[in-house]
């Protein structure tokens, strides 16, 4: 059922969805961008319809909300060890279709990776419903077309900011009641049909051209270029990479809290193991790296998908300019060197 209400109207939905519901969106935070003067858009709780930022793609995805880039798993004594405590609220959260895809790709990394189950991720998980936030136009980093993350129909509702108005599409039968009384109206989202920039993904025919694409010298190039700072993987809507840390709270060694922590697979150090080994030593193994993950080896093993939706924001984030479009661009020109031998 469509809905067509003001945004006093929709602070007044707010208000009643708040005693059950915690609400997140992108939300604009003056002056927090890495820039002096600039602002920071993110993922936060929000009250007001005003406060979700929708004219701008956010700088980090709604990943944040259900593993969050830092969050505490568990506390600790001599005798026992306490776990963290999630919300008692279930979860609403306002995403664009890309993020919407970038969680079911996280959903097959979280809950059903060779049966395993992260239990802090799926007592997140199993309380949401989202609310799609409809993209028509999209920015020039985007290539959701290309990925085929520009449309979704797994939704509670979904929304169209329209001058004065917001236009809702309700399909859970749970939020139906917040607008009772309420303007009906026929209102269905719209998609983005073409992007600005367009990606063209290679196939990888076999191991053999795998092993030679793996050697391949356009890997030596970020060598130079990329500084290894990962805020490519920090703002990737599908990465899920963390790492642990016990934090001691006195002297005593055996009183404090493991936290989990996102990691990204661009720092140097990254896979270092015992001994000083290291798989991927330099900046151009770890591109190499993320870059057939999520163009490979992610639908090579699950059957699906790519990994990556084409939401951009490595792009938009990376501090030398490097694209994932452009890489991918190369990577398809060097199979074609390689296939053609």
């Amino acid at each position: 059922m469509g809905y067509k209400v003001s945004y006093e109207q929709a602070d007044k939905i707010f208000k009643d969805l708040s005693e059950t519901y915690e609400i997140w969106a992108p939300k604009r935070l003056k002056g927090k961008g890495r820039y002096s003067q600039t602002d920071l858009i993110r993922y936060e709780k929000i009250t007001s319809a005003e406060e979700i930022e929708y004219k701008e793609k956010s700088d980090f995805p709604a990943k944040e909300v259900l593993s969050p880039i830092t969050q505490s798993l568990f506390y600790f004594t001599e005798d026992e060890f306490i776990e963290s405590k999630a919300s008692n609220k279930k979860l609403l959260i306002f995403m664009r279709p890309c993020d919407i895809h970038a969680q079911h790709h996280q959903e097959r990394i979280y809950l059903g990776n060779g049966g395993f189950e992260d239990m802090y991720y799926k007592r997140m998980n199993e309380k949401v419903k989202i609310v799609m936030m409809e993209c028509t136009e999209g920015w020039d980093t985007c290539f959701c077309v290309s990925m085929g993350a520009n449309r979704s129909e797994n939704y509670a509702a979904a929304v169209r900011f329209e001058g004065d108005d917001l236009m809702f599409d309700v399909a859970d039968n749970d939020l139906a009641p917040y607008f009772d009384g309420m303007e009906e109206n026929n209102f269905k989202p719209d998609y983005i049909e073409k992007n600005e920039l367009t990606v063209t993904i290679p196939e990888i025919p076999d191991k053999e051209v795998l092993t030679k694409l793996k050697e391949h010298p356009m890997w030596q190039e970020f060598n130079k270029r990329c500084v290894s700072c990962g805020a490519c993987t920090v703002a990737c809507s599908t990465c899920t990479c963390f790492t642990t840390t016990d934090i001691i709270y006195n002297e005593n060694a055996n009183v404090g809290e493991r936290k989990r922590t996102s990691a990204s697979c661009q720092v140097e150090g990254f896979s270092d193991m015992a001994g000083g080994m290291s798989f991927r030593p330099t900046a151009g193994d770890r591109m190499r790296y993320k870059v057939l993950h999520k163009f490979h080896d992610y639908k090579a093993r699950f059957k699906d998908y790519h990994m990556c939706v084409g939401c951009g924001r490595c792009i938009d984030r990376c501090p030398e300019f490097i694209s994932i479009a452009a890489t991918v661009d190369k990577m398809a020109k060097a199979i074609d060197e390689i296939t053609s031998e």
